[in-house]
């Protein structure tokens, strides 16, 4: 069952304003892993160990499918696009690549080191320490990763998306996360 955070959310007919709503996603899940990061000199308790559950499954199985949406789907189709407004953005979707292969072993530190935390209760001083210094990393450059991408990437690509294009990208998002497509392809856009 997809998070709805706010008032309003996206469809895949939106494919950017979707991706930014998973950016708040992004954002509750990293800011309950902090907090359980930053106690993690104590032993677990049952409320934390429920977000340490829900923080780690989030980032090992919804964090990479958005990664692909950027990546496989938006990226390459914004890269192939000669419009002056766009070319300033794209200048910066290399560091955004960066950042994602950047994250990939923390984040399999942070995976690593949280399952611990919930097999034994509690961790060792020395784990706690790179467990909060891990997550901190994390947090400081989504923080910076999204600021782009919300600000930046996004709204430019909303403008110079074509229709066909959009519901192509929609419609390989949905097949991630093994959903029918909503949006309907027309016949050329399908070849």
């Amino acid at each position: 069952m997809p998070v709805q955070i706010g008032s309003a959310t996206h469809s895949f007919s939106d494919p950017t304003g979707l991706l930014s709503d998973c950016h708040r996603r992004v954002e509750m899940f990293m800011s309950s892993l902090k907090a359980v990061a930053d106690s993690s000199d104590r032993p677990l308790n049952d409320e934390s160990r429920r977000a340490l559950e829900t923080s780690l499954r989030y980032f090992r199985e919804a964090a990479p499918k958005h990664t692909a949406d950027e990546e496989e789907s938006l990226f390459p189709r914004l890269r192939r696009i000669d419009n002056p407004e766009l070319r300033a953005a794209l200048v910066k979707l290399d560091v955004l690549e960066k950042d994602h292969r950047w994250a990939e072993p923390l984040h399999a530190q942070a995976d690593e080191l949280g399952r611990r935390y919930l097999t034994l209760g509690s961790l060792d001083p020395q784990d706690s320490e790179q467990f909060r210094s891990v997550v901190t990393q994390l947090q400081e450059m989504y923080t910076r990763h999204i600021e782009l991408e919300d600000r930046e990437i996004f709204p430019v690509a909303k403008k110079v998306l074509e229709e066909d294009t959009s519901r192509q990208i929609a419609a390989e998002m949905e097949a991630r996360r093994g959903l029918k497509p909503l949006v309907k392809l027309n016949a050329e856009t399908q070849k």
